[in-house]
């Protein structure tokens, strides 16, 4: 197995029993890391924030009245861990990439989204009228996808999300989607050139790929049976759907072949067979994809090989979560290790409360991440929120105006794609044009081009070069 492999653990638990727990295994040897008793998430209930916390959403716990509650454990100390006891139960969870909020769906159809420094509870709404199955943050943060069970789609801006003026009401919904017949089982998002464009999967059997901004469907993916779980391979040109017999079915996403938007396929790259029962989960680990299954075991794949390199077996249980951790965040750190920055947990808030209450119980832990300095501590990296942010810190703008600036921003990503697809076009053409001159002057003159030193040869341009190049 590759280096990678040797630096990554697997993190698993069930939704079956708290007897279960959550266990950490090495990839590479089968051996078990670590174990964590007393845990059972819901499916989409358990995330890695920052690789040094793990997070379940626990449902029918005591000590809460609603019966839920998220429970926080740092991994260089699980023995110790934040238990944060919510007004209702939470199945699915997800966190941003820099892992400075975290969101939490609910049977009943509601919505929490909590900082995680603060444990503030910045907005709750009511999000759907049935249970939410899973939710993912975009990959640039700036959008909340949820899927219910009913196989609607709900798309949110973070910008209406995190409008303090307007947390008491319902935020605007960007856009939503009903094509699913049932429910949705899975949501992966990822970037094609230009757009941004996430997949989605249902017990209907079928997953369907929509761009991202303005909700417009792809392309559907048509399976003889319900999709369980689904993974997108890390290099995203593959997608790895799980369906209700065992059988993981290989996609190859090519955007570009397809015209039509409701063109359906069942055409697969191949299919892997390595269980007896429904897939629960799927995730990757490096290119190796690791599947679990109802029949008590989870597989590490070899998918260029087709073959499963090694087995694990569960006999506690079937497995619902699986996160893909490093190892090195399992190891303790020492007095005498300096990290200069330190990511700080807090209990998470049951109720909203005012900005500058503290919850009172805080959990520190140096992290590796390095920060830059002229950017705001809670947004990272080059994407929507940090434009928004960073204007509305030298003007005080309202969220009307800055509304208008999300909308604007999507309008200049549509823009963008539009653009992309014509300078695409006049590059296919031009192409064509230059091949049929290089035919018509071998026809005109067979015997090849003139060999007198006057006369200087035409450069043809590279098919490599820019459009704008080539028409120089």
């Amino acid at each position: 197995m590759g280096e990678k492999m040797k630096k990554e653990a697997l993190v698993v638990c069930s939704d079956k029993s708290t007897g279960i727990g959550i266990t950490v295994w090495d990839l590479e040897t089968g051996e078990q890391l670590l174990h964590i008793p007393t845990c059972a998430a819901a499916p989409h209930g358990l995330l890695c924030l920052r690789n040094h916390f793990i997070v379940a959403s626990q449902s029918n716990r005591h000590g809460s009245l609603g019966g839920g509650s998220i429970f926080i454990w740092p991994l260089n100390k699980p023995q110790s861990p934040l238990r944060s006891y919510t007004i209702e139960a939470i199945c699915p969870i997800s966190c941003t990439k820099d892992g400075i909020y975290i969101a939490g769906g609910a049977p009943s159809g509601n919505v929490y989204l909590w900082e995680v420094t603060s444990g503030r509870l910045l907005r709750t709404w009511h999000a759907h009228h049935k249970s939410l199955k899973c939710m993912v943050f975009s990959d640039d943060d700036s959008l909340l996808i949820c899927g219910c069970t009913d196989g609607i789609i709900c798309v949110w801006s973070m910008i209406s999300l995190l409008d303090e003026e307007h947390s008491g009401s319902s935020p605007i919904l960007l856009h939503y989607s009903s094509e699913h017949r049932s429910s949705i089982t899975g949501l992966v998002t990822m970037s094609a050139g230009a757009s941004s464009i996430f997949v989605s999967s249902s017990l209907d059997g079928s997953c369907k790929v929509w761009e991202l901004v303005s909700g417009r469907l792809l392309r559907t993916l048509v399976y003889p049976t319900s999709v369980t779980a689904i993974a997108l391979h890390p290099l995203e040109q593959l997608l790895f759907s799980g369906s209700e017999n065992g059988k993981i079915f290989a996609n190859v996403l090519d955007f570009g072949a397809v015209e039509d938007p409701f063109v359906t396929t069942e055409d697969h790259a191949f299919v892997l067979k390595g269980h007896n029962e429904s897939i629960t989960a799927l995730t990757f680990s490096g290119f190796y994809l690791i599947s679990a299954s109802e029949d008590f075991t989870f597989c590490l794949w070899d998918i260029l090989n087709q073959v499963v390199l090694r087995r694990f077996n569960n006999r506690k249980g079937a497995l619902t979560n699986m996160v893909v951790i490093k190892q090195s965040s399992l190891l303790p750190i020492s007095n005498h290790q300096r990290v200069p920055n330190q990511f700080q947990v807090s209990l998470l808030q049951k109720y909203p409360q005012p900005s500058n209450s503290g919850t009172g119980i805080t959990m520190f832990l140096s992290s590796p991440a390095c920060h830059n300095k002229q950017t705001p501590s809670h947004f990272h990296g080059n994407n929507l929120l940090d434009h928004l942010i960073s204007g509305s810190e030298k003007v005080e703008q309202t969220p009307a105006m800055l509304q208008m600036k999300l909308e604007r921003s999507i309008d200049d990503r549509l823009w963008v794609t539009s653009m992309t697809k014509h300078v695409m076009e006049i590059n296919k053409h031009l192409q064509s044009r230059l091949l049929d001159l290089m035919q018509c002057r071998l026809l005109c003159n067979p015997y090849g081009p003139d060999s007198s030193p006057k006369r200087k040869r035409q450069k043809i341009p590279s098919e490599n070069h820019s459009p704008e190049e080539q028409s120089h």
